[in-house]
Order: C-alpha cells, then structure tokens, then sequence
C-alpha cells in the first residue's frame, strides 16, 4: 500500500541552523531516502521551495482566485514529501520515523487513495 509522508516544520528553524550544520541535516535527509530506496520502500522523495513560494487557487462561483502564500496561518509549512510504500500504518509509522525533520517539525502518514482502483465520493462530516 502506498502512503505519503508530509514532511512539517517551522522554516525559520532551518534557517536558523548554522550552514555546516544544514548541510549535514540535508545529507542526512538524502542517505534516508538513498536507505528506503535500497529497502523498496521509497517511490519519491522531494522537497519543496520556501514557503513564500507558494500560490493557493481557489474556484468560487466559477471564479478562479488566487493568494499568495499556503492556505492556513501556522507557524509549521510543508516543506517536502516522501511517497512510500509500506505493507500497513504501522510499518509506514517506522518509515516515517526515519525522517529527520521529525526532531524538528512532524510528518504526517496519509494512505494513499488510488484513483484508479477506486471512483472517490464526496464525503460530509
């Protein structure tokens, strides 16, 4: 089964760190990601620009709007994402564990819903 991991954390704390020490943090992220290829548990793993990057679109009334930024205010961002495969939650939980930004920020673990096996429905809570 596939899951994605969303990689969260406050940029200012990456920016924060002092060059060397950012340098070895990155590695560390690319000899994680190098360990669950070889593992056959990563399918991609990417990170993403700054924040003040993004672009959120909305459609309202047929309307296309656009707003600079991520959609919510909070202190923690996306930054990155690693499309795993795992046999459960549990072993996608082990997986994610091996991210290094989960000492600074979170990762969420989300299963993947394949479009193609399943036609998904709008849902109300």
């Amino acid at each position: 089964m596939k899951y994605l991991c969303l990689v969260y954390s406050e940029e200012e704390k990456l920016e924060a760190m002092p060059e060397s020490e950012f340098a070895a943090f990155s590695d560390e992220h690319v000899t994680v990601d190098e360990e669950l290829k070889k593992s056959g548990h990563s399918i991609v793993a990417e990170a993403l620009q700054p924040v003040h990057t993004a672009t959120t679109v909305r459609i309202r009334d047929g309307m296309l709007s656009t707003t600079d930024g991520p959609f919510a205010e909070t202190k923690e961002h996306l930054l990155g994402f690693y499309l795993i495969e795992a046999r459960d939650l549990n072993e996608a939980i082990q997986v994610a564990a091996k991210i290094p930004v989960a000492r600074l920020g979170s990762i969420e673990v989300r299963p993947i819903w394949e479009l193609r096996e399943h036609a998904p429905r709008a849902r109300r809570r």
